[in-house]
């Protein structure tokens, strides 16, 4: 491991930042020096982390100053605005906004799949979306068996993907209809989520798409190295408060059997097999978010093949699950930052 680095989380009061810092002292990154960044109202406000209080500053480019890693956690503005600021003082960055994925010159990491692309930053590394990382960390390793050529995907995304303020909007309707009491005005989202189901995440962006499932098309095939992988991708909003789902249906170039599939799957890392439509209880027969949030594990089942793939050794379905707030987002983004230590990529040439 690399000596002890300054680091600084860039949005440190909101829910994927104070997750990072918990990810931080669960995987032993080797932090000598913790800076917290967030707004102005924040300022002077303290965590603790790995038993110490840590006041939190007011984001702006003089506090990366002597910062050897800086973690993103906030929109898109803000990230464009100060994380090159980092940069230019020497920092390197992990964010995980939106803004920098696509860039030809940012790797998009997911540890599991393409860890090995960190060794080409010029000074950005940027986590994937979060629906992109629980989708793609168990489809690669069946993309090694057969090689993927098209995937179909509908996710089922949890409040927290919108942050604090979706959690607590949830929560807000909930209450409300538990007490009978008038529901708050939707803010959050555009309809009421409590009861319901909103079929649109992000705005329209491309052939009626919206740029939420357009990520998933866009960022896998920069993650798998895939240019010509084909996706079509539905992004629902759902009444759970963290942990998203996905059913996803795979064609592939080469045949892959079930026995195959499932032996990667649950030799596969970050992933955890729970396929068992005859077991007992209910919590080992499928991933479902009760039972993923608060954990790292994508939990993969229903496997199944796809009936209607004329040719059926070609097409598989499954269903996962993982919490949006940790694999999804904060501890991928400190993956990345270990895999940087542990490489000794921490400093540019």
């Amino acid at each position: 491991m690399a000596e002890r680095i300054t680091l600084a989380i860039l949005g440190a009061t909101g829910a994927v930042g104070t997750q990072m810092l918990r990810c931080l002292e669960e995987q032993d990154v080797p932090v000598g020096t913790l800076k917290l960044l967030a707004s102005a109202r924040s300022a002077g406000e303290e965590l603790v982390f790995r038993g110490q209080t840590v006041r939190i500053e007011e984001a702006r480019p003089e506090a990366f100053e002597g910062c050897d890693v800086v973690l993103g956690a906030v929109e898109d503005d803000l990230a464009k605005a100060l994380l090159p600021e980092a940069v230019k003082r020497g920092a390197v960055v992990v964010d995980n906004s939106h803004a920098f994925r696509l860039n030809d010159s940012v790797p998009l990491v997911v540890p599991e799949i393409n860890g090995a692309d960190i060794s080409w930053h010029e000074g950005i590394i940027s986590n994937p979306n979060c629906a992109t990382i629980i989708g793609l960390v168990p489809t690669w390793p069946l993309h090694q068996l057969g090689r993927v050529t098209r995937m179909v995907v509908s996710t089922y995304q949890a409040a927290s993907g919108a942050g604090v303020a979706g959690m607590k909007a949830l929560e807000a309707e909930l209450a409300a209809l538990g007490t009978g009491t008038e529901l708050p005005r939707p803010h959050a989202f555009v309809a009421q989520l409590a009861n319901n189901l909103i079929p649109q995440i992000g705005g329209e962006s491309e052939a009626g798409y919206t740029s939420e499932e357009l990520k998933l098309l866009y960022e896998g095939r920069k993650i798998m190295h895939e240019p010509d992988l084909r996706v079509s991708c539905t992004c629902v909003r759902v009444p759970v408060l963290r942990s998203h789902c996905e059913s996803i249906t795979l064609e592939f170039e080469r045949p892959v059997s079930l026995e195959d599939a499932r032996a990667a799957l649950a030799a596969a890392p970050g992933v955890k097999l729970v396929d068992d439509l005859d077991a007992a209880d209910a919590h080992n027969r499928f991933p479902m978010p009760l039972d993923t949030s608060n954990q790292d594990l994508i939990w993969v089942g229903r496997l199944r093949r796809d009936l209607s793939n004329p040719d059926l050794e070609r097409g598989l379905s499954f269903w996962c699950a993982g919490d949006q707030i940790r694999k999804g987002a904060a501890t991928n983004a400190v993956q990345i930052v270990k895999l940087l230590c542990e490489q000794g990529l921490v400093v540019r040439a």
